[in-house]
């Protein structure tokens, strides 16, 4: 009724403004007496109005019998319940969309064998953060889209995040360690046995400029091997070419590429891993593959959401680890591996990780710290400083 009265004040206003533009008109007008009279006989018929409206309301209240009211309150208990089922159904559909987009880059490989359960729960409307992935073929991609601001999370190699650190001027931070050695050393050749044996020898590898030749070479010169060639390809299936059509060759690849070459080839086998081979010369750093990296810039506006999906992160590494199965399916629908049966047999020896905190900065800092005394180019001509590893 209130409503009603507020109406008639605003048609008593709007009938004043009415004549008194008639009157800049010319037109004649009554006087303000007037005007206040209309006004006052508005108010009145809406007092009037209400008056008679409540006492139809009253009676109308009567007559609703306590049958009636007793199931109006049971309808409406139905009602409340119904909207509260549609309001709960709706709320789990959309609960990633509490958080703001997240975009993630990814290689194809272990990084994203790693991550791939958080892919399938967020397709299905089951993670809690709001993603969008892309996977690459070379870190060189990821790179350029996340200097560009067209990724917000990237998953790549452990010296790249440092040379990234370096080039933007400190506009990435690390996140958590993602995989740990997945590099191994294959070969039909039985005399070789270490990385001491490749003296003399050719090494077909992928991988230049990155983690694999900074870690070959590392242990190479650790071991005092002076004389071996390497042969960089641009993709792991050359060199697996290689070794199928020469099981003798020697080659350096990752993980799952390795067992699928054995798998398909039974004359070439793993002769050694180079993370044992490291940790056999170094007792203050691990062979770091893979490490997660963040935009500051989104990081600075969305630290929910970084750290919504470091947990999601976490929870999708256990899943890999603790349920090959179901991962290895995953694996196989999302392209990273052809056939699940290779994806099953690879996962065990990925070394698929979620390091955080004060570790994963730790193991991380003395990974970069190691190639840095070998070639300080590797990691970008400096050490990252500590707000690298604020997350830690």
């Amino acid at each position: 009724m209130k409503k009603r009265i507020l109406s008639m004040l605003c048609a008593a206003a709007l009938t004043v403004v009415t004549l008194n533009g008639c009157a800049a008109s010319g037109e004649t007008l009554a006087d303000n007496d007037a005007i206040e009279q209309i006004a006052e006989e508005v108010v009145e018929e809406a007092e009037s109005q209400e008056e008679v409206s409540e006492e139809v309301t009253e009676e109308t209240t009567e007559e609703v019998t306590e049958d009636e009211t007793t199931e109006a309150v049971e309808d409406s208990e139905d009602i409340s319940e119904a909207e509260a089922t549609e309001v709960s159904e709706d709320e789990t559909v959309d609960n990633s969309r509490a958080y703001e987009l997240l975009r993630i880059g990814s290689l194809k490989g272990p990084t994203t064998m790693g991550i791939v359960n958080m892919m399938k729960d967020s397709e299905e409307g089951k993670a809690t953060g709001n993603y969008e992935f892309e996977m690459a073929t070379q870190p060189d991609e990821l790179a350029s889209k996340l200097v560009a601001g067209e990724l917000d999370i990237a998953l790549i190699p452990a010296n790249l995040a440092s040379v990234l650190y370096n080039k933007t001027e400190g506009a990435i931070s690390f996140v958590d360690i993602n995989t740990l050695g997945v590099l191994y050393c294959v070969s039909g050749d039985e005399s070789i046995k270490s990385v001491a044996d490749l003296a003399g020898k050719t090494v077909v590898t992928t991988g230049q400029g990155a983690t694999p030749e900074y870690s070959i070479r590392y242990l190479l010169d650790k071991n005092g091997v002076t004389d071996c060639t390497l042969d960089f390809k641009s993709e792991a299936t050359e060199v697996a070419a290689v070794l199928e059509n020469d099981p003798m060759s020697i080659a350096v690849l990752p993980q799952p590429f390795v067992t699928s070459l054995l798998m398909k080839n039974e004359n070439v086998k793993v002769v050694f891993g180079l993370s044992d081979e490291w940790e056999n010369l170094s007792e203050r750093s691990q062979l770091v593959t893979g490490v997660t990296v963040v935009r500051n810039e989104y990081l600075d506006e969305h630290v929910d959401e970084v750290e919504n999906f470091i947990d999601e992160h976490v929870a999708s590494v256990v899943a890999a680890t603790s349920d090959e199965e179901r991962t290895a399916e995953l694996i196989a629908e999302y392209g990273i591996i052809e056939k699940k049966e290779i994806a099953k047999a690879a996962l065990p020896n990925c070394n698929i990780v979620c390091i955080t905190g004060e570790a994963a900065g730790e193991i991380l800092a003395g990974y970069l710290e190691t190639l840095y005394e070998q070639d300080p180019k590797s990691v970008g001509g400096q050490l990252p400083d500590n707000d690298f590893y604020k997350l830690r």
